[in-house]
């Protein structure tokens, strides 16, 4: 299926050093902003207090942060919750209080000030809670980042995969910048989003190299940059329709679902539009300087000695 059909390919390679030193500034800065600002992690990730409070009414939030704020916690989220008169609120840990403890001081203070609001739930995340899910989520990664290289270098050859993993990592690292740069929070659904955006990422990287190795079939004479223009031309469309189904969806939910799909949608939005830019300016650019040709996918076809091999 088409909606639209390109009969003069696009010249993406002659452009892609250009696409790859802004790639490259891209991912420079997002690696900045990590290690300048880092990330924003929930309690999930840090360990302390979730509290859920409900009011009869839309919940004023600006009011509720100001009042845990007159407690002195700091770094305490506040945000709806499903409902607008549902809040979810995260609490660093306090050494000096339980969960308990703390759970009745910011309740008792929310209730002088509001005698509407009704607790409904407190609940304690630990530290070490924290980091399994860190280092569980690394693992999770670094698997996934193992067997798509696996995947690629059996289907296709070892330089495809090399290019498609640097184009995967480097979506993945300006995720990461965009929420250390404006240091929205990284939940264990930010986490999943990001895994997400590799698989997807990865998809459309094969989409191209499939077609590459189908021109290398079909076009002998024509060079390898053609073959990879070509390539992508040709599937702009089903990109589009891929693509833009997908971001339709993944809007809804940033628009309309909710504090609790917000972070995972800002991700995966992220993360939709630099595959798409990868998979062309990244992947197949790289796969080009790693000096990609028909050899790699095709194997040469060997001509029949005259003699069939006897030696006079």
């Amino acid at each position: 299926m088409e909606l639209f059909r390109i009969k003069k390919d696009i010249p993406f390679m002659r452009h892609a050093l250009i696409f790859n030193v802004v790639s490259a500034l891209t991912f420079v800065a997002a690696v900045f902003f990590l290690l300048h600002r880092g990330l924003h992690l929930s309690v999930e990730f840090t360990g302390g207090t979730l509290m859920e409070v409900s009011y009869s009414k839309p919940a004023n939030l600006e009011n509720v942060r100001k009042t845990i704020d007159s407690l002195g916690i700091a770094d305490a989220n506040v945000q709806s919750f499903g409902e607008a008169s549902r809040v979810l609120i995260r609490l660093p840990v306090d050494k000096a209080l339980t969960t308990a403890q703390q759970g009745d001081k910011v309740f008792n203070a929310l209730l002088a000030k509001d005698a509407d609001v009704k607790k409904q739930s407190v609940s304690f995340v630990g530290p070490q809670v924290g980091d399994e899910l860190a280092h569980d989520g690394l693992r999770a990664l670094l698997m996934v980042i193992v067997g798509v290289m696996a995947y690629l270098a059996l289907r296709f050859e070892w330089k495809y995969a090399v290019a498609a993993i640097i184009a995967n990592l480097h979506d993945v690292v300006i995720i990461l910048g965009f929420f250390a740069f404006f240091q929205w929070e990284f939940n264990l659904s930010v986490l999943a989003a990001v895994l997400a955006v590799l698989g997807y990422s990865v998809n459309e990287s094969v989409v191209i190299f499939d077609r590459i190795r189908e021109n290398f079939r079909k076009q002998r004479k024509t060079s390898v940059t053609e073959v990879i223009d070509n390539a992508i031309t040709s599937t702009i469309s089903r990109t589009v329709i891929t693509h833009g189904c997908t971001q339709i969806m993944v809007l809804s939910m940033l628009l309309i679902g909710g504090p609790t799909l917000h972070g995972f949608a800002i991700a995966l939005t992220i993360g939709i539009l630099f595959g798409i830019y990868s998979s062309v300016f990244v992947a197949a650019a790289i796969a080009m300087w790693l000096g990609v040709k028909r050899e790699d996918l095709i194997k040469p076809i060997k001509e029949k000695d005259d003699t069939d091999g006897a030696v006079v």
